[in-house]
This record gives structure tokens, sequence and C-alpha cells, in this order.
């Protein structure tokens, strides 16, 4: 292909333009064809391995080759084809210019390096995107993996090239690398510390995306949709979007809610304060009046034939309320609050139901309802909730009892 190197010398040489003229004019002319070759050549490799990946993913069962082509993985492959073409013929056009042609051979030995990085990164960015149409890995935090990796490959990358650039020796540029890595872990400090984090919440199983997490210290309270290498994305309930530090997953504390959406209900935990002055043992009269509630009729028979049995036996002078065994409308509301809440059919009957008094406050007395509704849904777990209270609430004069409220109208005594 030597004889092609003064293609156009001659011709310029005819126009009466001198020799160091002619040999300039004739190395354009020659650099033009071939960026007119090299551009031909890369649109035809380009449609050739296009046109073939595409044929194949078509024909296979997989999706792995179709985001491939997704990723434009075969048209940076395609750009290897004129890339050899042009390093063939650069001593053909730079025949006469040495110089030039080492400038031209280094720039497109840099644009090698590139090349074949932004090859690898559509690969990995393939694999990402595979990895998630898998349903056990669509939780775990691939995009972390994916960064560190292309975070070693730009760094190999980028020694390269300065290593093409300056012409130092590559083990005399890792010497030196190493002397100042104690610089380079100050400027990675947050990168190496996500990395770390990444790998730990990873093996730990602590977040998953998908997971719904709270994290007072940056207002966070909603749904992991991403976890990268230096920050996890949190959509807030709100649809804001909150970026956490990777590393604060594991220095930090949070709360994940994962367990409360693989258990079998969500947990009611809430309390009515009643007053204590309104306690009171129930007269005969009254447990009659009771009985007349459905839910508690059987257990005020029983147990008002149980207690009378007691009195009689021990001779009790039931002259007081106060001697012997009596009920209260404080317990006898307890144990309805407990019947109503297991006959309720939006709780979950196979975990814990419980109506429990909590230590007297300053306000009264709590009575704690605590159970776990079947439906996890929190628009649906709202409801749930509130039509239980609802009832409770209206339930409580039934029984002579009376809530607490503030600054509330006392009655003259």
């Amino acid at each position: 292909m030597r004889q092609f190197s003064h293609l156009f010398y001659d011709y310029f040489k005819s126009l009466e333009f001198s020799d160091g003229t002619a040999t300039y004019l004739n190395m354009l002319a020659l650099l033009l064809v071939l960026l007119l070759i090299v551009f031909i050549t890369d649109f035809i490799a380009r449609k050739i391995l296009l046109q073939a990946f595409s044929s194949f993913a078509s024909k296979s069962k997989t999706q792995f080759d179709d985001l491939l082509v997704a990723h434009k993985t075969p048209r940076n492959i395609a750009h290897f084809v004129p890339l050899i073409l042009t390093l063939k013929c650069l001593p053909i056009v730079f025949i006469d210019f040495p110089s030039f042609e080492n400038a031209v051979e280094l720039l497109l030995k840099l644009y090698c390096v590139v090349l074949v990085i932004w090859i690898i990164r559509s690969v990995l960015r393939t694999f990402e995107s595979y990895f998630k149409t898998i349903p056990r890995l669509k939780d775990k935090p691939i995009d972390s993996y994916i960064q560190v990796l292309m975070l070693f490959l730009w760094a190999v990358g980028i020694a390269l090239i300065f290593v093409m650039l300056t012409g130092i020796d590559i083990k005399t540029f890792f010497t030196t690398l190493g002397a100042a890595s104690a610089v380079l872990l100050l400027i990675f400090k947050d990168t190496i510390l996500g990395l770390v984090a990444s790998i730990q919440v990873a093996i730990n199983d602590t977040v998953r995306i998908g997971d719904w997490i709270t994290m007072d210290k940056y207002e966070a309270d909603g749904t992991v949709i991403e976890i990268n290498l230096n920050t996890v994305q949190v959509q807030n309930f709100d649809m804001t979007i909150t970026n956490i530090p990777t590393y604060t997953l594991i220095s930090d504390a949070f709360k994940n809610w994962r367990g409360m959406n693989d258990s079998g209900g969500r947990r009611i935990k809430r309390a009515l304060i009643l007053k204590a002055t309104s306690v009171a043992y129930l007269s005969d009269e009254k447990i009659n009046d009771l009985k007349k509630i459905q839910l508690i009729s059987d257990y005020l028979e029983h147990r008002q034939q149980d207690i009378n049995a007691f009195n009689t036996n021990n001779e009790v002078d039931k002259s007081l309320l106060i001697n012997g065994r009596n009920m209260t409308n404080l317990g006898v509301f307890r144990k309805y609050i407990q019947s109503y809440i297991e006959n309720h059919s939006a709780i979950n009957k196979d975990m814990t139901i419980m109506t429990r008094q909590l230590a007297p406050t300053p306000q009264g007395i709590p009575l704690e309802i605590y159970a776990f509704s079947s439906d996890k849904r929190w628009q649906n777990y709202e409801y749930i909730m509130s039509d239980i209270f609802d009832h409770t609430l209206a339930a409580v004069p039934y029984f002579d009892l009376e809530l607490y409220e503030l600054n509330a109208i006392q009655p003259n005594s």
C-alpha cells in the first residue's frame, strides 16, 4: 500500500506548488480520504454488527442479548473496525511526517483505552439490567457493585492514559501511587466508606430495594428505590426524594419496616385515657343492664355466678360493694374491648391480641389496644384503626366511664 503514499503529490506538483507545499497538501488529501473511508467503514460495521446482534437476540430465549443491544454494546464494538483500519493506514498518510504519525498514533491509543472502558461499561450495565429481571435479585444493591467495578475500571484506564502520555514505566507509576495512598484515601473517603457500607448492607441484608425505612435524622420516611455506592434514594410518602449517604446505614440508627411487611399483619398500639375518678364497682342492677351487650353477656353471667358463689360461701357482707369479690366497670370494659377486637374481621387472629391497662398517669388510666391488622396497606390500616377506636370511644359511656380531656369543664360538686 506504500504506492498510495504520494497519490496526490504529482497532481499538486502539476499545479506548480513547491515540493514542501505539495507534500503537505498530499498529506491533507490522504487524511481526508482516510477520514471518509473511516466514516464509511464505521457506518457499515455498525449496521452489520447491529443487524447480526438484533437477529440473534430475536431468536434466542434469554433477555441478555436483547439488553446488550439496548445498551449499545454492538455499536461500541463496531468502532474497533475503523480504529484498526486507521492505525494500519497511518504510515501511509504520514510517511513524510513521522512526528505527526507518532502524535496521532498516541491519540488513537488513548481513544482505544477509552473505547475498551466504554464497551466494558455497556456490558456491566447489561448485567445490571439483566440481574434486575431475576426475581430473587431485584431487591439487591446491584448498582453498588457495578459502580465499584466501574470505579476500578476508570482508575486503571486513567493510570494507563497517564503512563502513555508521560512515558513513565507503569511499575514506577504504581509505586508512586502507593506512596500517595494517604492523600487518595482522604480524597476518596466518602467513596471508600460507601463501598464498605454497600458490602456490609448486602452481606447483612440490612436494606433492600423496596424496603420501607424511617430515618429521622434525614427526615426520610418511605420506600428505598435505589442503592448506589454513595447514596441511598428514599421516596417519601409525600413523593419527595431523600438522598441518604450509604455509610450512614451502618453508622446511624434507622427503622426498617420489612419485618412488618413480611409478617401477617401491621401493629395497632394505641390507648384510651380514662378518668380515674370514673372507675367504680358494678352493682347487680348495672351488671344486669350490661348483660344486654351481646359480646359480654355470657361472660357477665358466668362471672357473676362465680363471684356470688364465692361471696356466699365466705359469708361476705355485701352491704358495701367494696367487701368480697366484685366486678368493676373498667374491668368489664376491658373485657368488652378484648372481645370486640377478637371478633373484628380485619384483625389477624393468629397474632397477639391484647387489651391491657397501663400504669396510671397524671391524666388518667391508659387502656391500650395491642393487635395486628390483616391488611398492611397504609390507607386501609388507618381506616381499620380508626374504625376500631370510633367504636370503642362511643362505647365508653355505656360503662359509666369518662375519657380524659384537657381543660374539660368539671361538673359542679
